[in-house]
């Protein structure tokens, strides 16, 4: 009897949501086969089976949720017995699936360290993994070990909370973040979970006041409550530790686009008349104009990992893109290597993967510099939150007609405000100038992206 786990399809996913199964119970299963549309952080995938023979059992039903390398389904011979608590007979081994895939060596971006201990990423003891934790029945065996989710560790972690007095609800009483912050909630009760303390004990002080919890409707209102997805789990989660870690300043600058725009509806003619094509827009130009700029000044494109400076050897461009669930930012790679048509290309196939769902983890993985653009919509400017382990991010602006003075004469041009948000861990005001300032140029100048 072959088990078949939750796969860890991106370096953030914790856990999955089975939205759909591909086979019944009875059914044939090949390797290769689809199994079941599983819901990640990020994007919903198809999860092929690594094991052959007949789905047995399904031990997670569809609209739930299993942490990575729990147990989801058995497959083997039709005639063999299934284990007599459902999940795993002692000689069942595990379907292992290969891990995500991953970007080159080069490529691949380091977790970085946390300022604090309350970012600090928490591991699981060494010698588990998620599928020999989720086969283990009780929260804590004999040897001591305590089977948690890593979320729910570094929550537990940051509050003192002894984990090994937490019952766990999760698949084979693995702790997950619920019990956590239900533990955190009885903490206010007389019956309270006991909490280890702090090694240095602070200052004696005046007790600081609790705050009290905001009411989350008064009474007579009415109110919609809709549980939060995956990825809003995430964007809330990582946006929260952004803002929280990485001290955030601000530039701001305006750009004559005149002369890009004249740019454009050239190259679009030509490119209408090729085999394959392509139609440049706007921010196609803007992320070209930005790769170029990273790579004439390479201290923006960096990570601050608590130690150290990562100076990135690629230049690899995330554009966000704005889902119904929430935001997503594919990653166009070696973006200063591309050519303009090269470039559109790539960015519309990974635009239209995003918004259907068919994104792979290694395309939205592996960015070393962002761009958020709000111009259609008429915004004027705004700042955008940094996106971990990235140090910097450009929000960009609609273009509008705006009255300016050239060689003393009022005239209107054509202009945009970006803002470059940057972590000032990694980077000084006057580095994130010199790129806005080389950025600004290539688009004044715009034949500088093609040469």
């Amino acid at each position: 009897m072959q088990t078949v786990v939750m796969p860890k399809m991106g370096d953030t996913m914790e856990e999955g949501k089975i939205l759909a199964w591909r086979k019944k119970v009875g059914d044939s299963v090949a390797r290769g086969d689809s199994l079941a549309e599983i819901e990640t952080d990020k994007v919903n995938i198809e999860a092929e089976s690594f094991a052959e023979g007949v789905l047995r059992k399904i031990l997670v039903q569809e609209g739930e949720s299993a942490a990575v390398g729990a147990p989801i389904a058995l497959v083997g011979a039709p005639d063999e017995a299934l284990p007599d608590d459902g999940t795993q007979s002692p000689s069942a081994q595990p379907a292992q699936a290969p891990q995500a895939p991953q970007a080159p060596a080069s490529q691949r971006e380091p977790v970085p360290a946390a300022v604090g201990a309350t970012y600090q990423p928490a591991r699981e003891p060494a010698g588990t993994n998620g599928a020999s934790s989720a086969t283990s029945t009780p929260a804590a065996e004999a040897t001591g070990r305590v089977f948690i989710s890593p979320i729910a560790r570094r929550i537990a972690q940051e509050h003192h909370l002894d984990i090994a007095r937490i019952a766990g609800t999760g698949p084979n009483g693995r702790i997950i973040k619920d019990d956590v912050e239900a533990a955190l909630i009885g903490l206010e009760t007389p019956a309270a979970t006991p909490v280890a303390q702090p090694a240095i004990q602070p200052t004696p002080q005046a007790p600081a006041q609790p705050v009290a919890p905001t009411p989350a409707m008064t009474e007579g209102e009415e109110v919609e409550a809709v549980a939060l997805s995956a990825m809003r789990k995430t964007i809330a989660r990582r946006l929260q530790q952004s803002m929280q870690t990485a001290p955030h300043f601000y530039l701001t600058l305006s750009i004559d686009t005149t002369k890009l725009a004249e740019l454009r509806a050239t190259i679009n003619q030509y490119a209408e008349t090729l085999p394959e094509p392509v139609k440049v827009s706007m921010n196609d130009l803007i992320v070209k104009g930005v790769a170029q700029a990273l790579a004439r000044v390479p201290q923006v494109n960096v990570s601050f990992d608590g130690e150290r400076l990562l100076f990135k050897k690629h230049i690899n461009v995330g554009i966000a893109v704005a889902l119904e669930q929430g935001l997503i930012v594919p990653v166009i790679r070696d973006a200063d290597r591309r050519g303009v048509l090269d470039l559109a290309r790539e960015s519309r196939r990974l635009v239209d993967a995003a918004r259907t769902g068919k994104l792979k983890p290694e395309e939205f993985q592996g960015g070393t510099f962002s761009v958020s653009n709000l111009g259609m919509f008429e915004i004027e400017s705004f700042t955008a939150v940094i996106n971990p382990p990235e140090s910097a991010i450009l929000a960009v602006g609609a273009i509008q007609p705006t009255p300016v003075v050239v060689d003393g004469q009022v005239v209107v041009r054509d202009r945009m405000k970006v803002t470059l948000s940057v972590d000032h861990r990694a980077l000084d005001g006057a580095t994130g100038a010199r790129f806005l300032q080389e950025f600004k140029r290539l688009l004044e100048s715009p034949m500088g992206l093609l040469v």
